[in-house]
């Protein structure tokens, strides 16, 4: 499937825990983040990841993960997560995610009056099994309701 149109979005504040001791975001926790983004991605259509494990037997793993970094998040800046599917197969989602600095003059960025892209990750996840780990097909209804999304994939994978 290609790339969808229209991203979701999800927005944090940077905190103390997220920084190291030059206030600048941990780069690993920029995994952290998108993975947040990405729980709430599935939360906005109407599944929890405990709820799917008790009833499905399905959890989602993390395959795969590179991230380029862009311009460093500081302690106080808000931030605006993207979650894009860019693949959607079977039993696994390739993911294109964003972070950017949402314009403020609260954040130690200063008085920023556009956004600014910070890291661009690309994150694959496969759905197995959680007695297991074998891979097994996203449920259906889920998988449905991803396909019929506003703004998500249209196209079956290769």
């Amino acid at each position: 499937m290609s790339a969808a149109s229209s991203p979701f979005d999800w927005k944090i504040r940077v905190y103390y825990e997220d920084t190291d001791t030059s206030g600048v975001v941990f780069y690993a926790n920029y995994l952290k983040f998108f993975e947040r983004a990405r729980t709430e991605w599935l939360r906005s259509f109407g599944f929890q990841q405990q709820q799917l494990a008790e009833t499905t037997g399905a959890i989602f793993v993390v395959k795969g993960t590179s991230v380029d970094y862009l311009s460093p998040a500081r302690l106080d800046d808000e931030l605006k997560l993207t979650v894009v599917v860019e693949k959607l197969r079977n039993a696994s989602i390739e993911f294109v995610q964003e972070a950017w600095r949402l314009p403020s003059g609260n954040g130690a960025a200063g008085n920023n009056q556009e956004a600014t892209l910070l890291a661009r990750g690309r994150i694959t996840v496969v759905c197995v099994d959680a007695a297991s780990f074998r891979p097994q097909q996203i449920p259906a209804e889920l998988l449905s309701r991803i396909k019929t999304a506003p703004g998500l994939p249209r196209q079956d994978a290769p």
